[in-house]
């Protein structure tokens, strides 16, 4: 009889293929002043770097709405990795600033598809009532990237220049990749169920819940990454945050967010996810306030930083585990693939909303972040309301019964 996997295990793998997806994409935003110098162009236009990447995500979702479901799961997501691992190191030859965008587009071609694999993975194997746990577990990535990968891409483009933080994101990328291959069994589940009729991706976003969790995901990205590229510069220059501690910044604001984002899934789990993710919107708002609305300058940047750090990270963990109830076994890849190009596409459009409204001012500031803050405040209130018609949608739809879990939740004692 084969032992079941470890559910500690591989949620530690999924979350290194979540730290690599995201590190890739995130090392670019807080790098943005040291490209902007490279390659000769002003702060206010590294949106477009951002947008070019989510873009193509969100192209590479949408295809892939159609396809990933048809895969191995494990086969499928190794090819994700080693197309994203070899644009990224690709990034790191580049000479100008318009090739620099179209290996950021290949990167955001196999980087989408590789984080909606992921997620399918673990829904596919962790049971609903420990999911928003394991979403958090794997999410905090996201604050793992922000601790760890960002101080030291900061810190590898002090020394070597902003090439060095893409080759190693890419060597990094290939050891994920291998124990992707080596570590996971095939995962095949979903193909079982290749007899019954299969939803088209049109019958599947015309559901009404699937529709309004989509819509939810996207006005959530769009608004956090109106502001999410121009960070590194708005605290650098608006708030005189030096250069030097931009490493120290992300790192501390990363710390908490991680420890934050597994008690987000514990109490999702316990409370609802409508409820934890209510509140997690309103310290947000305050946070975009203090920021960017009614800069208080007074305030340390650090804490500034760490409280749109939490705030936005305890509020995507319930919103990620009460989506991933919306699909069914065999639909979950082509759901996540089909959320991923909504979110990416509603990034990208954020992201160039930002750079659009932003001026550079001559000495560095940028002026329209409050306007961008104020959207981003409107967008973020529909939420809660929207994740409590997903809820209800859900709670009508699910049936008592559910298959048996892939996954112990410990290693079996030898």
């Amino acid at each position: 009889m084969t032992r079941p996997l470890s559910e500690r295990t591989v949620l530690l793998l999924l979350g290194s293929v979540q730290f690599v997806n995201v590190l890739d994409f995130m090392m670019v935003m807080p790098l943005g002043p040291d490209l902007a110098a490279a390659f000769q162009v002003p702060n206010s236009s590294l949106g477009t770097m951002g947008a070019s990447y989510t873009f193509a995500a969100a192209l590479a979702g949408i295809l892939g709405s159609g396809m990933l479901d048809r895969f191995d799961r494990r086969k499928a997501l190794a090819v994700a990795l080693a197309g994203l691992v070899l644009s990224t190191a690709a990034g790191g030859l580049m000479t100008s600033f318009p090739a620099m965008l179209v290996t950021r587009c290949v990167a955001g071609t196999f980087g989408g598809p590789a984080s909606a694999l992921a997620l399918a993975i673990v829904t596919d194997l962790v049971p609903p009532e420990r999911r928003g746990q394991a979403m958090g577990k794997v999410l905090g990535a996201f604050a793992v990237a922000s601790v760890l990968g960002v101080p030291a891409g900061l810190e590898l483009a002090h020394i070597g220049g902003f090439r060095l933080p893409f080759f190693a994101v890419a060597a990094l990328g290939v050891l994920v990749t291998a124990g992707a291959l080596i570590l996971l069994p095939p995962l095949t589940r979903h193909l079982e169920r290749a007899g019954r009729h299969r939803s088209t991706f049109r019958e599947l976003i015309r559901r009404p819940g699937v529709a309004v969790a989509l819509s939810c995901n996207g006005l959530v990205m769009f608004g956090h990454f109106a502001l999410v590229p121009n960070l590194a510069a708005y605290f650098q220059f608006n708030f005189g945050f030096p250069r030097d501690g931009l490493g120290f910044l992300y790192f501390v604001g990363g710390t908490i967010s991680f420890a934050t984002m597994r008690l987000a899934g514990m109490l999702a789990d316990r409370f609802g996810a409508p409820l934890i993710a209510a509140g997690a919107t309103l310290g947000y708002v305050a946070v975009l306030v203090a920021s960017f609305i009614a800069p208080a300058y007074q305030l340390p940047v650090v804490i500034l930083f760490a409280g749109f750090m939490i705030t936005s990270s305890f509020r995507a963990v319930p919103m990620r585990a009460l989506a991933s109830r919306v699909p069914d076994a065999d639909e979950r890849a082509r759901y996540m693939s089909s959320q991923s190009a909504v979110d990416h596409l509603a990034g990208a459009a954020g992201a160039l909303l930002g750079a659009r409204i932003l001026h550079e001012l001559p000495d560095g500031r940028l002026e329209g972040m409050d306007q961008l803050a104020w959207i981003t405040v409107a967008v973020s209130l529909v939420v809660p309301y929207l994740l409590l018609l997903v809820d209800r949608r859900v709670r009508e739809r699910e049936q008592a019964v559910s298959p048996a879990p892939l996954l112990s939740a410990e290693p079996r004692p030898e």
